[in-house]
């Protein structure tokens, strides 16, 4: 007798879905806004060398963005990215059918999404990083949990290794006759030249200069993403990975333990470390001082505890009823994340470059934090509106589309009458 053909692989449907990760990721897009607004109105030379923003309530809104959710709710995506492997690689095995080539078109066209996002919309682009640091996740798909949590340890151990190295250094550089004095009097002249440029460009420019200006910083911002940030992002893809294989989010009661440690060491340790990481950048001055490499240290410790506080309260939360009918909203967000996460880009350059209202480089952080929360309050409504027409968000349905290699139904599915047939 013949065996059956696996069965063919196909998107995720609504009733698959697991609602916490939803709204994981519907909260976490809120904090990417607060975080990428200062680079949606700010020339990315300017920030290098620090907020040109001195009121007091911008510097209260940047201290707060910094200490609660920079570097945070990247984390997040980078840990969910990794669980949405292992569930692929899971709904895969069930089906016979072979993870690889289907994972490798899913990540060239986030590639593509994620390149045409970087140069005709804006800079600031985490899509080519997930996809370029997900084909070496491919190599971690048959590890066993325990190697995936060694190997996560690993990767956030050495760049700590790392800093301190280059503290080290740095320290016995400052003891030499005259070397504080002339770290303290750096020479700034090219970064405010570039810094001038590309507002003028931002701000100004046609929309063919901005494209030009994107590429040219697309070609140290990348390297930059892949070679400081990858080492924390492939550390959140593999302990994602890790939860995934271990079923954590489909059984949640079976780790509420674990869950109520993280929450609990989160914000004991990686909270204080946040604030006190905040409070350095309010004071910094030009002078080097130990406690410059407090910021890179905690970004690669105090940042995920805190980003695992985080995932940890929202998901013991919605295990109560009530809690969970009042995230709802946020989890259909979440299901959209990509057509969301592209629109805050198409809504915040058209407010800030000069083909929309040029207001490039005039928003600081308190009117950009006030910015933010009515931008992702009008997301919330729209997100859950569409939802009720459509099975994903336009984006989603284009990324299905270009992995699946044929077009995918998108409106929404209606329930049968009683009794009725298909």
């Amino acid at each position: 007798m013949a065996s059956a053909s696996p069965e063919a692989l196909r998107p995720t449907q609504a009733t698959e879905r697991i609602e916490t990760l939803d709204l994981l990721r519907g909260f976490a897009l809120f904090g990417i806004l607060l975080v990428n607004m200062a680079f949606f109105n700010t020339a990315l030379f300017t920030l290098i060398q620090g907020s040109p923003w001195t009121s007091l309530p911008d510097q209260l809104a940047s201290g707060a963005i910094r200490a609660f959710a920079e570097g945070k709710f990247y984390t997040i995506f980078s840990f969910l990215f990794g669980l949405g492997f292992a569930i692929i690689i899971e709904r895969a095995q069930v089906r016979g059918r072979p993870v690889v080539p289907l994972y490798t078109r899913r990540l060239g066209a986030l590639l593509l999404i994620g390149m045409a996002h970087a140069v005709l919309l804006w800079i600031g682009d985490i899509l080519v990083t997930y996809a370029l640091l997900g084909f070496a996740l491919l190599l971690f798909r048959n590890c066993r949990p325990r190697t995936l949590l060694i190997w996560a340890g690993v990767l956030l151990l050495l760049p700590v290794l790392f800093v301190l190295g280059l503290g080290l250094l740095a320290a016995a550089f400052m003891s030499a006759p005259g070397a504080a004095e002339a770290m303290s009097t750096p020479d700034n002249a090219f970064l405010d030249g570039l810094a001038a440029e590309a507002t003028r460009i931002y701000r100004q420019g046609t929309y063919a200069e901005i494209v030009r200006q994107r590429l040219r910083e697309l070609a140290w911002s990348l390297p930059f993403a892949l070679f400081v940030q990858g080492w924390g992002v492939m550390a959140m893809f593999l302990l994602g990975l890790w939860a995934g294989k271990r079923q954590v989010f489909r059984n949640v009661d079976a780790f509420r333990p674990l869950l109520r440690r993280l929450l609990v060491v989160g914000l004991l340790v990686g909270l204080p470390l946040n604030l006190l990481t905040a409070a350095t950048y309010a004071t910094a001055t030009q002078t080097f001082s130990p406690l410059t490499l407090l910021a890179p240290f905690n970004g690669y410790i105090g940042a995920p505890l805190l980003s695992f506080a985080y995932i940890a309260g929202i998901t013991l939360l919605a295990q109560h009823d009530v809690w969970r009918k009042r995230l709802a909203p946020l989890a259909s967000v979440g299901r959209m994340a990509l057509s969301n996460y592209l629109l805050q880009s198409i809504v915040c350059t058209t407010i800030f470059y000069s083909y929309g209202l040029g207001l490039f480089g005039q928003v600081g952080p308190a009117a950009g934090l006030l910015l933010s929360v009515a931008i992702y309050a009008l997301q919330v409504p729209l997100s859950v509106l569409w939802l009720r027409h459509f099975q994903y968000g336009p984006a989603e349905w284009l990324w299905r589309t270009m992995t699946y290699g044929r077009l995918q139904p998108i409106r929404a599915r209606r329930p049968l009458p009683a009794g009725g047939t298909t």
